[in-house]
């Protein structure tokens, strides 16, 4: 199973991604680990990437390209995987459409949770990170004594700077106009299925594994 899993800032993509992989022995690649992974392992790529994000800089699509290339190569994704946050625009799914191709990868599959965007703002501004284990706890979620689910910390949770009004509304501008055109990349030579991310996380997982 090959699957890239896109969805709106906030939406549960990574939530799901990581359920997936672990009901279905699947390698979950998210961008931010990889980059951070090819870092810490100084591979070429992740020398040059290093120098760029030590400056400040965002680490261009060809760099990155090379990083989900060397990835989608490794081991761990021999037996499937899951592509949580890329392509995060045309010109990226355009560089993983020929990555997809020199690795004779096929049958990739497209799956889109969706989320009307007010839906979206009000989940992301009444969410809260623990500062000791990065656990997020959704707008409605209950706490026993106050301990975080994960690892226990009690009164650990805050609220982040960026899951405000205003820096959400910026950041689900950038996704329509940058990011949802990805699908019209796609959707005429990948299979795509669609699920209702409004869900409960439960049968966002479920509905995903009825509709593949």
């Amino acid at each position: 199973m090959k699957l890239i899993l896109f969805g709106a800032p906030g939406v549960g993509k990574g939530t799901q991604a990581k359920i997936l992989a672990e009901k279905k022995g699947l390698y979950h690649i998210s961008t931010g680990d990889i980059l951070r992974e090819a870092v810490k392992n100084q591979t070429e790529l992740g020398k040059i990437a290093k120098s760029i994000m030590e400056k400040g800089d965002l680490v261009p699509d060809q760099i990155l390209a090379g990083i989900v290339k060397e990835t989608l190569q490794s081991d761990k994704a021999k037996n499937g995987f899951i592509l949580d946050g890329y392509p995060r625009n045309v010109e990226q799914a355009k560089m993983l459409d020929k990555i997809f191709q020199e690795l004779n990868i096929k049958d990739v599959e497209l799956v889109i949770v969706d989320a009307d965007d007010n839906i979206l703002i009000d989940r992301i501004t009444g969410r809260r990170v623990c500062t000791v284990c990065g656990y997020i706890l959704s707008k409605d979620a209950k706490l026993i004594d106050n301990k975080c689910p994960s690892c226990q910390s009690v009164d650990s949770f805050v609220k982040r700077k960026d899951d405000n009004e205003e820096v959400v509304k910026n950041r689900l501008k950038i996704y329509h106009e940058m990011t949802r055109p990805v699908l019209d990349f796609y959707k005429d030579n990948t299979k795509t299925i669609t699920v209702d991310g409004t869900q409960p996380i439960e049968k966002v997982t479920a509905d995903i594994l009825a509709k593949l």
